[in-house]
């Protein structure tokens, strides 16, 4: 059991780490192609992969969606939630983004309420109180308390990536995990693709090499992140989610010469220490159960 749990914690932070490079490209993408048009690219340099996996593993046929309209919804949040992170990256170091978008965990408990009906105790309200406290640390760029475009962005980044995490709990209900993700990519690389077409910017040359990337990192990210979860429960591997602050702040460092500021410690501290306790109030009650 313990080697498992192992096996797990290892698996995510491969997951982790292959997603923060993928992430790395999505960057560099933004400088030179429309958000919209990086969304699409991201999704179809990603659904190859996705078909061939169901291929392999003998899933292809039960990709067929119950909940159509849940699907659709879905795939309407794709599009934002991954246009605007790309706004963010584009804008702000990765390191950012990625410390506002990491308040995703406490938007997901918040919302769980209104749109689910679950009960949300005291200590859960002051830990998503709590930390969003440290995301306004974080959307503040200066004394003046202006909220820069970037940060914005990345929050409702984080508010779409709750809302379709929170679908998901629906789904399963009902649709297999092979549907969930083949039409979750199928749609933000049809829909975005669709939507970017106006202002569509030919793919360079020397950019393939980049979409290749992306669609090998965000394939390898997938397994891994399964495999994870595959061989250990969710309130043992999820902390590790947030090591990918830890890639980004190397990576921004390495590739952009870009130092954390005091505020990035701050507000993404606090952020990642009411998530983690989150984790562990699950942790505990499902232990006690």
């Amino acid at each position: 059991m313990r080697n498992q749990k192992v096996r797990g914690i290892v698996a995510m932070l491969a997951a982790v780490g292959f997603f923060a490079a993928m992430d790395t490209f999505l960057k560099l993408f933004s400088t030179h192609y429309p958000a919209l048009e990086v969304s699409a690219l991201r999704g179809a340099a990603s659904l190859p992969f996705v078909v061939l996996s169901l291929t392999l593993t003998g899933k292809l046929h039960t990709i067929k969606p119950v909940r159509w309209r849940l699907h659709l919804l879905r795939g309407v949040l794709a599009i934002a939630m991954l246009t605007t992170f790309v706004y963010s990256v584009r804008h702000l170091p990765l390191a950012d983004a990625y410390s506002v978008f990491l308040a995703a965990p406490l938007l997901v408990t918040a919302l769980s309420v209104p749109i689910l009906g679950e009960h949300v105790d005291r200590r859960r309200w002051l830990a998503v109180g709590v930390g969003l406290v440290g995301v306004l640390i974080l959307l503040r760029p200066s004394g003046q308390g202006l909220i820069t475009l970037g940060a914005l962005a990345a929050f409702v980044s984080a508010v779409c990536y709750a809302l379709s995490a929170i679908s998901v709990r629906v789904l399963t209900r009902t649709d297999t995990t092979a549907s969930m993700v083949f039409w979750f990519m199928l749609m933000l690389t049809v829909f975005a693709g669709i939507l970017a077409i106006p202002n569509w910017v030919p793919l360079q040359r020397e950019h393939w090499p980049w979409l290749a990337a992306v669609g090998i990192l965000g394939a390898l990210g997938q397994h891994f992140i399964t495999e994870a979860f595959r061989h250990a429960p969710a309130s043992t591997v999820a902390p590790f989610e947030y090591t990918a602050l830890l890639w980004a702040v190397g990576i921004d460092w390495l590739v952009w010469q870009h130092a954390p500021s005091a505020r990035l410690f701050s507000g993404g501290a606090t952020i990642i220490a009411c998530g983690l306790f989150l984790i562990f109030l699950e942790r505990r009650e499902r232990t006690s159960t």
